[in-house]
């Protein structure tokens, strides 16, 4: 089975920083692109970034100068590296990976969220 477990993620004030990261682990071949995606109150679900396994990256407008994606395909974990952070970043902040299981298949799987708020 695989599982993508996220941590970090908390309260801050507006203008500090976060960083969560997501772990995944189980059987599996690989990892191809890995997301964060964030839910707000009364908001559909949004991707916030993503990053290919060759670490090629692309994030939303609302987020851009302000949040790194990365990841360390040795431990098989994407980052979200946040900074000025405004109160409307205020999210569950969801991890997606696609993952290979065999040379056949792959599947999405998605970690189980954190929450990121920021006061004014």
């Amino acid at each position: 089975q695989v599982q993508l477990v996220e941590s970090g993620g908390g309260l801050v004030q507006a203008g500090g920083s976060l960083s969560l990261s997501c772990a995944a682990s189980g059987r599996f071949f690989s990892i191809n692109a890995m997301g964060w995606y964030r839910h707000a109150p009364g908001k559909q679900r949004e991707l916030v970034a993503i990053i290919t396994r060759d670490g090629n990256t692309n994030c939303a407008d609302s987020v851009k100068g302000r949040f790194t994606i990365s990841r360390d395909n040795t431990k098989n974990t994407v980052y979200l590296q946040m900074s000025s952070l405004k109160p409307e970043d205020t999210a569950v902040y969801y991890c997606k990976g696609r993952v290979r299981l065999n040379i056949f298949y792959e599947d999405d799987y998605w970690g189980q969220g954190t929450q990121v708020t920021v006061s004014s």
